[in-house]
């Protein structure tokens, strides 16, 4: 048998017993049948309320950690950009510290819902959840789809085209989103993630090998974590934008937070924070950057092919094969996990006060996602044509991260703001990012400051705006909630 059958024998072997572990966890739980219509939404979007901590921190890690983030990342061949996920620590902590506490105490089933309770006002809820859906069907869903796809191909050295790989990648993970919905994809998070943080670290390890543990022939500017002006995250950055990135991104983000707000209990939610933090802390910064340095002493500066070029020259065959199966599982978690939040978004903040509650929450959440898998495969050859996926999605991601932080920010930090007034700052800060860091614009990058330095200066002006316009259109004088039963210093 050659070695490519091999590969593809083994990755078929290990998805499918990854499948067969996830039904064998969740079969028989879960049923819907003459369910209420709120029961069917925690059921469906909540998974009943029964994630135990360790599904929530495998789901978290896996759901956050794929094929974008190995190869782009690793792709840098810098340290520096280990950054990321030692900041991430603070944005999980603050989610377990501070908001999950008000996602439970609220009994919230998406992140959005929050707002409408703290607002009082349905439409400001509805249109941050639209904005977060629009980001899960137009840019994550199709672009994990499709480096995935060439990931995979690139793997296998398969002479097909890359549709047919996104079509199975697409399907596998909409049957996962429908059939099982958040409990199958959080079980087969769990136990894809044991598998793809298990051959991570082997990658370290077997790189680590290969130049007998000495760096002494590496660039001090490959090693360093404290970045000048002109690399890729200046260390003035982490005192401005990159918390608020990270607080957005943990906090706010209902791909992430969903599944922390799936647990029986508060305390056992935090407890899946906490546990994603040690993971992040212990194993995530080193396979996101070691191979990526190891690999400029091996082949020199060839950017986004290291990893996949150190994982060919460093596996042995079989090995590449459950490689390759975790791979994908990464890339499947990433891409359903989308699929049910962009779903239970739309059940919840859109079709439900707007159009009323649809009598089988399971049926049109299968239409939903089979929609949302439709667009994603159409939009694979528009992602296919970016010169760099990662910059693309960061440029998109970052129009409305901050824009919709702040109106979390002002509705938990403070009373009596109108929610036109956080609708309209919202709006406000997705033309203010696109005008200062978009190439095209004239007011492209003022004073030549670093993109997430221009976050934070869209986050205060976002807050600044809102409060700004309360006041003076809607003759409201905003209170802090600094100590009071309803405010977020409290409930931390």
């Amino acid at each position: 048998m050659s070695g490519q059958n091999i590969q593809i024998l083994v990755f078929v072997v290990v998805t499918t017993l990854i499948a067969f572990l996830t039904y064998m966890q969740c079969r028989g739980k879960g049923r819907l049948q003459n369910a209420t219509e709120g029961q069917q939404n925690k059921e469906l979007f909540l998974a009943g309320g029964g994630l135990k901590w360790y599904f929530i921190a495998g789901s978290i890690t896996l759901t956050n950690l794929s094929t974008d983030q190995l190869v782009g990342t690793n792709g840098t061949q810098m340290a520096l950009l280990a950054w990321w996920e030692f900041a991430a620590l603070v944005g999980l902590l603050i989610l377990a510290k501070v908001f999950l506490p008000l996602y439970y105490k609220y009994q919230c089933t998406t992140t959005t819902e929050l707002l409408e309770k703290r607002y009082q006002n349905k439409n400001i809820r509805a249109v941050i959840g639209a904005l977060f859906f629009l980001s899960s069907a137009l840019i994550f869903c199709p672009a994990v789809i499709y480096s995935g796809s060439l990931f995979m191909i690139t793997m296998f050295d398969l002479d097909i085209p890359l549709m047919y790989v996104a079509i199975a990648f697409a399907t596998i993970g909409a049957m996962y989103a429908i059939f099982g919905g958040l409990r199958a994809v959080a079980v087969s998070d769990t136990y894809s993630g044991v598998l793809l943080l298990t051959m991570a670290i082997a990658v370290v390890f077997l790189a680590l090998n290969a130049i007998d543990y000495d760096f002494s022939a590496i660039p001090a500017d490959r090693l360093t974590l404290i970045g000048d002006s002109d690399s890729p995250i200046p260390w003035p950055t982490l005192l401005t934008g990159m918390i608020f990135i990270q607080m957005f991104y943990w906090g706010t983000n209902q791909v992430i937070t969903q599944r922390a707000m799936a647990a029986p209990s508060l305390k056992e939610a935090q407890k899946g924070v906490f546990a994603a933090v040690g993971i992040r802390l212990l194993i995530v910064p080193a396979i996101v950057v070691i191979p990526g340095i190891v690999s400029f002493q091996l082949y020199g500066d060839i950017g986004d092919a290291a990893y996949g070029k150190i994982v060919g020259d460093l596996l042995p065959t079989w090995l590449s094969g459950i490689f390759a199966a975790a791979m994908a599982a990464a890339v499947l978690s990433t891409f359903n996990s989308n699929l049910n939040s962009a779903t239970a978004l739309y059940v919840c903040d859109l079709h439900e006060p707007y159009v009323g509650h649809p009598k089988n929450v399971a049926k049109l959440s299968a239409w939903i996602t089979a929609s949302l898998t439709v667009i994603a495969l159409l939009l694979v050859p528009v992602y296919a044509q970016a010169d760099s996926i990662i910059n693309l999605l960061q440029q998109l991601w970052g129009l409305f991260s901050m824009p919709i932080l702040s109106i979390f920010i002002v509705g938990l930090v403070f009373r009596n703001v109108n929610a036109n007034a956080g609708i309209v700052a919202v709006i406000f800060g997705v033309f203010l990012y696109g005008a200062l860091s978009f190439e095209f614009s004239p007011f492209h990058a003022p004073f030549g400051l670093h993109y997430i330095h221009l976050m934070f200066i869209t986050l205060i002006s976002c807050v600044s705006m809102a409060l700004l316009i309360n006041k003076v259109f809607y003759k409201q004088n905003a209170e802090l909630a600094w100590g009071s039963d309803d405010g977020l210093i409290q409930e931390s």
